[in-house]
């Protein structure tokens, strides 16, 4: 059986998208293209973290929303920062919790994996503290999500 591929509709800048996103991740690369007669790119695949990924510029009739998202795991705070920078630069729009809009409307999730044991404490007040000050936040900070757990003041 062959995998399963996400296709993304894009306005008219699948290929800006595709090599942008192709950029940032390891083990990713911009890939065929089709064009149109007219020589504009009407859609193409992509690989992202060795995932297939296609797309299409099919105009401006259906737009992302955050109805579907990438969660991006990242194994430290400094990766987190990083591609959190990336992804809301040239326009993107942070939100809460650890989302984010990038610059083509595509939500992404930026989530340090060290969230998942700071909110599975077997203490249900740890959770509620780390859940309480997660929800204050747009760019997750473990440094603050850890002091919430402990109990104490945030850094």
């Amino acid at each position: 059986m062959q995998t399963i591929t996400p296709s993304l509709w894009f306005d008219d800048d699948f290929e800006e998208a595709a090599a942008f996103y192709a950029s940032i991740f390891p083990d990713s690369e911009l890939g065929s293209v089709v064009r149109n007669p007219d020589g504009s790119v009407l859609a193409g695949d992509f690989t992202l973290m060795g995932r297939p990924f296609n797309g299409i510029n099919g105009g401006p009739h259906f737009r992302f929303t955050e109805a579907v998202s990438f969660i991006l795991p990242c194994d430290s705070q400094d990766e987190a920062d990083h591609y959190w920078e990336i992804l809301t630069a040239d326009g993107g729009q942070e939100s809460q919790c650890g989302w984010l809009k990038d610059r083509f409307g595509l939500s992404w999730q930026v989530v340090p994996t060290e969230l998942y044991s700071l909110m599975s404490s077997p203490d249900p007040a740890a959770n509620a503290r780390v859940t309480e000050a997660m929800m204050q936040m747009n760019r997750i900070d473990l440094a603050v999500l850890r002091a919430a757990r402990d109990g104490g003041d945030t850094p």
